[in-house]
């Protein structure tokens, strides 16, 4: 299956750059990353909290049939601009990794197509190189592939 969902590391440093295209207009594709309801479907986590505004706090989990935690992550978005931008940092709690920057820029294509650009900013080139040793391209690639499919379904 090809892989619609694409990230760019240049060697030596400390960022990444994913993009993607989507079969969305711009409104449904920003609606997919600001509505809870939305992110828990095409995440597959549970929403413990997601405040869509500049200053706003957001923590997701998922949890096993036992009630044991398997993840859990949380940030704050530093800014919001509807159909537009979101700047927001990303924590996983209780995993080596450090806290992250992440720019999302939504850009419409045409009327009924956008274009997702994620660049993700890690505190050294080694935790970001850590990152990409995880199935990491596989596991966006497979949320986005959710996220186009639930989201049509919207229209």
């Amino acid at each position: 299956m090809e892989r619609k969902t694409k990230i760019h590391a240049e060697d030596g440093r400390q960022e990444l750059t994913i993009t993607r295209e989507f079969d969305l207009p711009v409104e449904l594709l920003f609606e997919a990353h600001t509505d809870a309801v939305i992110i828990e479907q095409w995440m597959g986590n549970k929403v413990l909290k997601f405040e869509a505004q500049p200053h706003g706090g957001y923590q997701f989990e998922t949890i096993d049939p036992q009630g044991n935690i398997l993840f859990r992550a949380n940030g704050v978005i530093h800014s919001l601009v509807p159909n537009k931008k979101m700047i927001r940092t990303f924590e996983m709690e209780n995993v080596p990794f450090d806290v992250q920057l992440e720019y999302l820029e939504f850009e419409a294509v045409t009327s009924e197509t956008s274009q997702l650009t994620m660049q993700v900013v890690y505190r050294s080139v080694e935790l970001r190189d850590q990152q990409l040793k995880m199935p990491f391209e596989y596991g966006i690639n497979m949320a986005h592939n959710r996220l186009e499919e639930i989201v049509k379904h919207l229209k």
